[in-house]
């Protein structure tokens, strides 16, 4: 079987006669794909993850009393995740955002 992508990049003025049917069958499948690949996309940047204390120092470019301040003012708190403190990190990216749209540093 030709690779059609194949076929068109080295003969790009080739014509091609295909079916209707064919035609609907093609994107049907290509839309589908593409859901697929999108709602794996949805799903991976919505899973929280827990990163450390150094990791979110080093995102926010923020120091340890920073953490420790915003911890005591309800800003930023962390959880205790198998016995350690991690933060998460849809919190650090509401905080990275905000710095972003409003640019101000925290």
């Amino acid at each position: 079987m030709i690779n059609l992508i194949t076929l068109a990049r080295e003969c790009p003025g080739i014509q091609v006669t295909i079916t209707l049917g064919d035609l609907i069958e093609a994107n049907t499948a290509l839309i589908a794909a593409t859901k697929r690949e999108l709602e794996q996309l949805i799903t991976d940047q919505n899973a929280e993850t827990y990163p450390t204390r150094d990791k979110v120092m080093e995102m926010l470019d923020v120091s340890q009393s920073t953490l420790w301040r915003w911890a005591k003012d309800g800003y930023l708190v962390p959880l205790n995740v198998g016995g350690k403190r991690r933060y998460k990190m849809s919190d650090v990216k509401r905080i990275l955002e905000g710095v972003s749209q409003k640019g101000v540093t925290a």
